[in-house]
This record gives structure tokens, sequence and C-alpha cells, in this order.
């Protein structure tokens, strides 16, 4: 079951601890400021050892991340008794493949790394994919920490075991699922961040009240712009309140065989405006955005949302100053062809997620074309 809970010592920093209960795959998620400092230390409690005993950490890590924590992470490591080896790696979707995992697979080959390693993962969301990919398969498996320092990656992909990279035009179709054995979340990481980064970040927040608590929905659109400057008092309770929603969601279906699905809302279409665009004009966050507009108006079109719950959620977006409406540059039938190669796609025929009340989604419905395109269409006057 999982539960939340936050630092009974008043002299400590607030902080809030999540935990994942998955038989022998249990794991927590730390959600507190400068717990990067601690790395070391978290993560001979996470891996349930009494120290590092020499343990190679190869820590995958952003240039940008390097240059801003690098030499405190890699002092935290060797204090706890591991021996860091740092793999620096260039952040980006373009980057997310097969020849970057061989990259790093031929690294730690040549260093002769042993099945004692610890991959940990330093970064956005590409870098904790990637890396949890070659934990999960080099050597048949090695351990996994998750030490993500964007919005995006603190709410999302760190928390759930999914790794994995792209292929040809299909996002995250070569996977696996792969638990870490702990999450450590900094919010003091999140300083700095472009906007843009942290907006990204901020629509996977929003999705979670949409799809499943309408209250915490709620106090998000109290302040969006707070949580977006970061500058909110709710900032990190929003952090770890997401953790929970997803953790929750895959205790009860780890391997998306039904709820876990409804993770995915807004992702069908905006996957899509990602590949279509070569994931070099909206960050994943804001195709996103787009994406559960244009599951709403879907939901409209086949009677199942009601055109209250879409303005709610568009006026939250339209606060952030999200992207909501469809790029008249974007082909509605380069979008469909698509949406047939979406790894959830049954048949070549896609399925949504679709809003049933805001707080209530459903996944699996399969819309029809004509109810897709004429959605698509309204989205471009947006």
């Amino acid at each position: 079951m999982t539960t939340t809970t936050t630092n009974p010592n008043p002299e400590l920093e607030d902080s809030q601890k999540v935990h994942i209960s998955l038989d022998c795959r249990s794991y927590d998620i730390i959600v507190r400021p400068h717990v990067i400092r601690d790395l070391g230390a978290q993560m001979v409690r996470g891996l349930g050892i009494a120290d590092g005993e020499g343990r190679t950490a190869a820590v995958l890590i952003n240039p940008k991340v390097d240059n801003y924590y690098g030499k405190e992470i890699y002092q935290s490591l060797k204090d706890a008794g591991f021996a860091p080896l740092p793999i620096v790696l260039v952040a980006g979707e373009c980057y997310k493949t097969l020849q970057t995992v061989r990259r790093i697979y031929k690294t730690l080959y040549e260093k002769s790394v042993d099945r004692r390693t610890v991959i940990v993962a330093v970064g956005g969301g590409v870098i904790g994919d990637v890396a949890g990919y070659v934990a999960a398969t080099f050597q048949r498996g090695l351990d996994f920490v998750q030490v993500p320092t964007t919005l995006l990656a603190q709410v999302d992909s760190s928390v759930g075991g999914k790794v994995g990279v792209n292929f040809e035009n299909a996002k995250n179709l070569i996977g696996a699922f792969y638990q870490p054995k702990i999450v450590l979340i900094d919010p003091t990481t999140l300083t700095s961040l472009p906007y843009r980064e942290r907006r990204s970040g901020l629509a996977e927040i929003i999705k979670y009240g949409a799809i499943y608590d309408a209250d915490f929905y709620r106090e998000i659109d109290k302040d969006v712009v707070g949580l977006l400057r970061l500058t909110s008092d709710y900032l990190l309770t929003a952090i770890a309140r997401s953790c929970q929603i997803k953790a929750e969601v895959v205790e009860q279906d780890e391997r998306e065989l039904g709820l876990r699905a409804i993770l995915n809302f807004g992702h069908t279409i905006g996957h899509a405006l990602e590949a279509l665009t070569g994931y070099h004009v909206y960050r994943h966050g804001e195709a996103i955005a787009v994406g559960m507009v244009s599951a709403c108006l879907i939901g409209e079109e086949m009677g199942i949302t009601l055109p209250d719950v879409t303005t709610t959620l568009t006026n939250t977006l339209s606060k952030a100053r999200f992207p909501i409406g469809l790029d008249e540059r974007l082909y509605i039938n380069d979008v469909m062809a698509l949406l047939g190669h979406d790894k959830k796609a049954v048949a070549g025929s896609a399925r949504f997620v679709l809003l049933n009340s805001l707080g209530h989604a459903t996944a699996g419905h399969e819309a029809p074309e004509a109810a897709v395109r004429s959605a698509l269409l309204r989205q471009r006057s947006l």
C-alpha cells in the first residue's frame, strides 16, 4: 500500500516520502530539498547494504547537471564507500536511442564493471529512461537508482519502472519494466531549469489531478502560476502527491494491463506531435498539454467528456501559457497515420484515455476516425 509521510523532526528541512509496494521490488521516493548532497548515504539505505563496499557507481549524467552538482555527488558517493564512474551523456530526445545505449555498454565493458555495479541516473527523463534500460539489460540486470533533476522526471518518468528508448518514429517502443532501488527528488535542482522545462513538468502534475483526484486538481489550479515560477508553498506537496498518485496506479497495475493506461492521458496525440516535429518543436509536457485537450475534444465527440471539463482544463493550461491548439502546419493525415504505430494501439487502431469527469479517467477507448478528425479540426481554432 502506498503511503506518504512527512519528516517528523522539525529541525530537519521539510521532506516527504512515498513508498511503492511491489513485493520484493518495493522502494521509497524521497522528496527533500538538498537530498542530492546525501546521495551516497541514501543509496546505501535503498540498496539495503552496510556501506558502498567499493561498488562501482556508474553515474549517467547530463553535462549541465554534472557542472552544477557533479562534485558533491561524486564526493557523497566516495564518502559512502562507492567508487564513482561518471558517464556524461548529452540529453535530448534525439539521443534516446539504441546507439546511445550501445556506447554506454561499451564504456561499462571497457571498465570491466561487475554485477555489483549500481547505475545512477542523474538528470531528466531521457537520462533516466536510457540509464534504466542499460541497468535492466547489462549483465542481465544491475541495481538502479533514480535522481531526477527536472520537474517532468521528478513527477513522471522516474517513478513506476518504465525504461527504454525510441525506435524509428515510435516513442519508447523498445524498453522494459525495471524498478529502481530508490528515487531521490531534490526540488532545489529545479531552480536551474529554463522556463519551458519547468512548464513541461507542470503539465504532468496537472494531468494527475485531471485523471485521478479532482481536489488535487483544484489545488493546482489555485496557484498554477506559482508552481510554474517555483514560488508556491504547495510545490513540494504537489511533487509528492503526483508521485503518490502514480505509485498507487503502478501498485495496482505494474505492467500496464489495465488501470495504469490512464497515465497516458494526452500521450496518444502528444507522442504523435513530438514524432512529427522530430522532437525539436515541443517539449514533452507541451505536447502532452496539446494531447490532453485533443483527448477532451475526442471525448466530447464520443459523448464521454462534458464540454465543461474541456473548458476547465484549457483554462488551467492557458494560465501557464501552454499551447492548446493544433498547429496548422501539421497535417491531420500525418497525425492519423502515426496513431496506428503508437505502442498502445491494438491491431493498428489507436486507443485513447478519456475523461469521464474531472478526476476520473478511463482507458482503452477506440475512437472512430471521424471523431478524431473532427476533434483535431476543432482544436485548430483554439
